[in-house]
């Protein structure tokens, strides 16, 4: 069994300052309530961490902020991905990747590959990757549904892809996973609304966007769930449960640093295209974390 990647992994936000610059300030303050709240693993640079606007350099700086925070405390996961295969292997073969339990890759966005296509570009990044992989299924953002034959295919051909993320929204896609994945293979939701549930079926946890904003309560909940624990399980996540809604309601990661900023913990800023969170949902915001 893959360990690192049992449990609550975060993906991390990148705050900024109010002229948009990375709040590096706010980003180690983020690391350490998380850390000291029970959370397993940190993913940086993913979808919630702006990673299609954040710069190269400003990449490598908010990697070295949160590894100096994280001071060899928990296994960190680096998002390393796109749509141009050759990119990805560059990048994996000119970043120090000794520090990283894994990187997390999404399937192709935008161009709409065939399951070969997704197929062979994981085959491309396996081959040069020397950390293990987590793949990244979320066709609300990509345009392409992975597969649950071809993420298969991709754990039974290749040893160093050992979990997937899988953020469809499908329960059936889901369950599908979890009765054809090869023994050690991770199932991880990257769906906040169904992580308790796929846990219950068999999973190994989530990779989750609310989990930073409610470590102790998010990480109990799942660890409860892997327990078989259900009925407490449960009671938490009703207290959750409209937070969850509300923070995707608008755009992901404008909802969860709402909720950020309600903590004290950073701005409620996001880089363009994206826009912060309206003042209703704010409002809504404050008023349900005020149960949790």
């Amino acid at each position: 069994m893959n360990a690192p990647f049992l449990g609550t992994g975060i993906a991390i936000v990148t705050p900024f300052k109010s002229d948009l610059s990375v709040d590096h300030d706010a980003l180690t303050t983020i690391v350490n309530y998380n850390i000291d709240n029970g959370i397993d693993y940190i993913v940086i640079s993913g979808t919630t961490g702006e990673s299609v606007t954040v710069t190269k350099a400003e990449k490598k700086e908010i990697i070295k902020t949160i590894r100096a925070a994280n001071k060899g405390r928990l296994p960190l996961v680096l998002g390393i991905g796109g749509n141009n295969t050759q990119a990805i292997i560059d990048e994996i073969a000119t970043t120090d990747l000794s520090e990283f339990a894994g990187i997390l890759s999404v399937s192709p966005a935008y161009s709409k590959p065939t399951q070969e296509g997704i197929y062979q570009h994981f085959k491309a990044v396996s081959k040069i990757c020397p950390v293990p992989i987590i793949l990244y299924n979320v066709p609300g953002r990509t345009a392409s549904n992975m597969l649950p034959e071809t993420t298969i295919r991709l754990a039974n051909d290749f040893e160093n892809i050992v979990a997937v993320k899988e953020a469809g929204n499908n329960v059936g896609q889901y369950l599908q996973l979890l009765r054809d994945k090869p023994k050690d293979f991770l199932i991880i939701s990257g769906d906040d609304d169904l992580a308790l549930g796929v846990v219950l079926a068999g999973g190994a946890g989530v990779i989750s966007v609310i989990g930073q904003g409610f470590p102790k309560q998010f990480s109990k909940m799942i660890n409860l769930g892997l327990e078989g624990k259900n009925k407490d399980a449960y009671a938490i996540y009703y207290k959750l449960m409209e937070s969850i809604g509300l923070i995707f309601s608008e755009n992901n990661p404008a909802g969860i640093k709402a909720v950020l900023a309600a903590l004290n913990l950073c701005r409620a800023s996001v880089r363009l295209p994206l826009v912060e969170a309206s003042e209703a949902l704010k409002s809504k915001i404050k008023k349900a974390i005020e149960i949790i």
